[in-house]
């Protein structure tokens, strides 16, 4: 993840998966459910070298709808979603204390276990909603280095640097052949004794970050760490837990990554929230991944596309597999025509349409991520 919005998006798809698999295993199907309305309210904290303190705490609220009753079968739906929110954090901000640093409140409507609206005569789900979803491919050197430095900082390199805090924001730019990585690390305070020790850990992070992109770009990098910090007037990104939900930064699901992992403004993105939406027939959630899946399937199996651009769009109450547009606008290599590969990407769409259930229990068992 990389902030306080991505706090909720984590929390919310992790609810969520919960949520299926106990449904699948007391009832043998995935009931009605949402939670991609969960929202946070930032706590406040006193960070010190060599440690600080929460001085009040991280308020998260789980909120969306649930069905905690199908035929005869009681499903304990809040607290199985309190229990899936306290392994996330221990999984992901093993810094942040579960019920002390953190609070979470669990707050799940009533949904309906009536599933005649859900599937059509054969088998496949109606789309909840007219909603749209977009994908692209290849991603872009700029956009690899983003994604990239982002997963790598949050992965080896903070299991391997205990100073560096899971919360970390990544922003690239490119001008011509530079391009400049923007990066916002919070460091816990615990692990730094002084100023010098600070500057250590955001040098070694600059240096970390000009490595990784050199590695995929042939390119101009320049890499620049909290760039706010301002060392003689003492105000720099020092935290206590390694996020700053701790000291103001509110957050709400879907206001953070796309569905790919990045937030890319110059190109076209759905603006619907992915994590904590379910994952059976909300379009919000399966056409952003499909629509990435399909320009990813394109890119690899057709020759001479340079850059693919897919958008999927539904109808309520429509089977899923058969959208009102399926469109894919296509940049090809020099020497290559559009009609000439038009009929493949037509096959590979139309294949991945087929096989749209499958995106359903492939983010159930947590092989697609959501941000």
């Amino acid at each position: 993840m990389s902030d306080r919005n991505s706090i909720c998006d984590g929390v919310a798809e992790h609810v969520s998966k919960a949520l299926a698999r106990e449904y699948l295993d007391r009832v043998g199907t995935v009931l009605h459910y949402n939670t991609d309305e969960t929202q946070l309210v930032a706590g406040r904290a006193a960070p010190a070298f060599g440690g600080g303190e929460v001085v009040e705490p991280i308020y998260l609220l789980i909120t969306g709808r649930a069905t905690k009753e199908y035929r005869g079968t009681t499903i304990p739906a809040e607290t199985i979603a309190l229990r899936a929110a306290r392994d996330y954090f221990a999984e992901q901000f093993p810094l942040v204390e579960f019920g002390t640093d953190v609070v979470v409140d669990v707050k799940l409507g009533e949904g309906s276990g009536d599933l005649q609206d859900v599937f059509g005569d054969d088998g496949v789900p109606m789309a909840n909603d007219t909603s749209f979803g977009v994908g692209h491919a290849p991603l872009t050197e700029t956009e690899r280095v983003v994604l990239e430095t982002e997963r790598r900082l949050n992965g080896r390199y903070a299991d391997d640097h205990p100073a560096v805090g899971r919360d970390i924001k990544v922003m690239g730019k490119r001008e011509g052949d530079r391009i400049d990585v923007t990066v916002a690390a919070a460091v816990v305070d615990r692990h730094v004794a002084d100023i010098d020790a600070y500057d250590d850990v955001v040098a070694g992070i600059r240096e970390f970050v000009a490595g990784l992109a050199a590695d995929l770009t042939d390119r101009e990098v320049h890499a620049h760490v909290n760039t706010a910090d301002d060392y003689d007037a003492g105000s720099i990104y020092l935290t206590t837990t390694g996020t700053s939900a701790e000291q103001g930064d509110d957050g709400s699901v879907g206001r953070g990554n796309r569905a790919n992992g990045l937030i890319t403004p110059n190109r076209s993105m759905s603006m619907e929230a992915t994590s904590g939406k379910n994952p059976v027939n909300h379009i919000g959630k399966i056409y952003n991944l499909l629509s990435t899946e399909v320009a990813q399937s394109v890119v690899e199996e057709v020759d001479g596309i340079r850059e693919i651009r897919v958008r999927l769009l539904s109808q309520i109450g429509q089977p899923i597999d058969r959208p009102h547009v399926a469109d894919a606008n296509l940049v090809t290599e020099p020497g290559v025509e559009v009609g000439d590969i038009e009929s493949e990407v037509t096959d590979i769409i139309n294949r991945e349409l087929a096989d749209v259930t499958s995106i359903t229990e492939r983010v159930i068992d947590g092989e697609l991520s959501t941000f």
